[in-house]
């Protein structure tokens, strides 16, 4: 026999040192006792894509409230009345009127050919109004403002960069009755 003398006890094997070195900081897998040596791998990367993904869900559904949360709601219609605008003479002028915007933005033609005429909705409560501007040339033209086929109200402009405005009210709308 030999001189040396060995300990009963448990020994150590190279994979359980490299276990105990992926136990370390700063190192990706770890083993334990119950598996056999085996590595496992960090869940980082599936925590950070789980994350993510509840994270993408709940923008989607935040951007489906904001965006289209109110569609089963019907938006009360604002009642408008037919208004016609024209424009007679010859050449051409630059105009602007009031259609059927809610916050009253005037559309604006330029050069428009004459004659003219466009028939629009515009909100109650709103003055239709257009306004027509001559060029350098000059000329002579006449605009008219009809209100449901009623006309309202007409104006002449002549010479150079001539302008002539029409305009007419339209009544406020009824007030909804209370249920």
């Amino acid at each position: 026999m030999s001189s040396e003398t060995r300990e009963a006890g448990p020994s150590t094997s190279t994979v359980e040192h490299a276990g105990a070195a992926a136990d370390a900081p700063g190192t990706t897998g770890t083993a334990d006792a119950g598996d056999g040596g085996r590595r496992t791998r960090s869940k980082r990367p599936v925590l950070i894509s789980a994350v993510g993904f509840l994270v993408l869900c709940l923008g989607f559904a935040l951007f489906g409230m904001v965006r289209g949360g109110d569609e089963g709601k019907a938006e009360p219609e604002i009642p408008t009345a037919p208004v016609t605008y024209e424009v007679t003479g010859e050449g051409t002028v630059d105009l602007s009127y009031q259609g059927t915007s809610e916050q009253g933005t005037a559309e604006t033609v330029s050069d428009a050919r004459l004659p003219w005429k466009k028939t629009v909705e515009v909100p109650l409560g709103q003055n239709p109004v257009i306004s027509i501007t001559l060029g350098e040339q000059g000329g002579q033209v006449r605009c008219a403002v009809a209100v449901r086929g009623r006309h309202m109200q007409s104006a002449t402009a002549g010479g150079g960069f001539g302008r002539a405005t029409c305009s007419a009210p339209l009544p406020a709308p009824a007030p909804e009755a209370s249920h």
